[in-house]
């Protein structure tokens, strides 16, 4: 593999192109044009696969083929696009930061969740901090929205909207299933591991600190599939 290209991006790669076979199959009648999508899924399935170095890259690339066409849905409804899931960046008054140990991966991270259909996306950040934290929150301002794909967060086509939130009141306390613990924390003690830091500490410490700062968000690349991340 060229040494300018990683797995992350051949990950990327694969997800864009099953995406768009994916579309395709849902919206076609054509026999000869749901021939060629699912091919084209096939060779996605193959990129996947090698993004995998250390798995069995036959067995790999037939479960991505099958998962993907398993998911094809006929019209709008079968339109692939990323998943999205909100943050909530909150902070008390000694300007500690409010995290969660999440119990799936052992990470750390500020309370997040996927976003529930009949909700808005503010009204889905007061309801994951309610259920992960025991916290009442109130969103105040849209700080970041990001290209979990793009920035490594996921392996899986994600959007991610961040929120800053006022503490209103409420008691602390982990949810039992989702999350291991929750606390607060000094900007210069986080605890590790911290999951993505590096990409999204910077505009939180200018949130926190009050700051009228514009939101943040990933710049167009180009060309798109082989620029580096900025």
């Amino acid at each position: 593999m060229p040494e300018d290209i990683s797995q992350q991006d051949l990950n990327r790669w694969a997800e864009s192109l099953s995406a768009i076979a994916r579309t395709g199959l849902g919206f076609t009648e054509s026999l000869y044009e749901q021939e060629r999508f699912e091919e084209v899924l096939k060779i996605a399935a193959d990129i996947a696969a090698a993004a995998n170095p250390n798995s069995s890259h036959t067995e790999d690339s037939e479960r991505f083929a099958q998962h993907w066409l398993g998911s094809v849905t006929p019209g709008v409804a079968g339109y692939v696009t990323p998943k999205l899931a909100v943050g909530a960046v909150v902070s008390n008054e000694q300007g500690e930061l409010l995290l969660v140990q999440r119990a799936d991966s052992g990470v750390w991270l500020y309370p997040t969740g996927w976003a529930d259909a009949g909700y808005s996306a503010s009204e889905v950040v007061v309801k994951e901090v309610s259920e992960e934290t025991g916290l009442d929150v109130e969103p105040t301002r849209l700080i970041a929205v990001l290209d979990g794909l793009r920035r490594g967060f996921t392996a899986i086509p994600l959007y991610s909207l961040i929120f800053q939130c006022r503490l209103l009141g409420g008691n602390l306390k982990a949810h039992p299933l989702e999350c291991s613990d929750v606390g607060w924390f000094p900007l210069d003690k986080l605890p590790e591991p911290l999951a993505g830091a590096d990409r999204w500490l910077p505009v939180v410490r200018d949130a926190i600190a009050g700051e009228p700062i514009e939101v943040w968000f990933d710049r167009p690349r180009s060309p798109v599939w082989r620029e580096s991340l900025d």
